[in-house]
């Protein structure tokens, strides 16, 4: 079966976000422990709020109207987290349409700053 072709539906409407990662800390050759910090990667996606269906339980539990989904087409990490519009969100669930469509979709929550 081929995919819907939704990838050049996410380039027309895309916006930028920051994707950040944190890496952790680690021990160099000479004993000494290099803290980790934040890796920040410009990206570009679909960033929508969510629906009525969306809002309702999920795995993650109930999400809030500050919350939102981001349609993107290269893989994120669970626990990572997007800067959007001055908010930043933690990526806490994956909707797995691979066999469908050629997008990665997941669910973000808002956190406080």
């Amino acid at each position: 079966m081929k995919p819907f072709a939704f990838a050049d539906f996410v380039d027309e409407f895309k916006v930028p976000f920051t994707y950040i990662e944190t890496s952790g800390g680690y021990w160099n050759d000479a004993g000494d422990w290099i803290d980790g910090g934040e890796v920040r990667t410009d990206m570009y996606g679909i960033v929508l709020p969510l629906s009525e269906d969306d809002l309702q339980y999920a795995e993650a539990g109930a999400y809030q109207a500050k919350d939102r989904k981001v349609y993107t087409t290269q893989p994120l990490k669970m626990g990572a987290e997007i800067e959007f519009k001055g908010d930043r969100y933690t990526i806490q669930n994956f909707k797995d349409y691979s066999d469908y469509a050629d997008v990665y979709i997941y669910y973000m929550r808002w956190r406080e700053t």
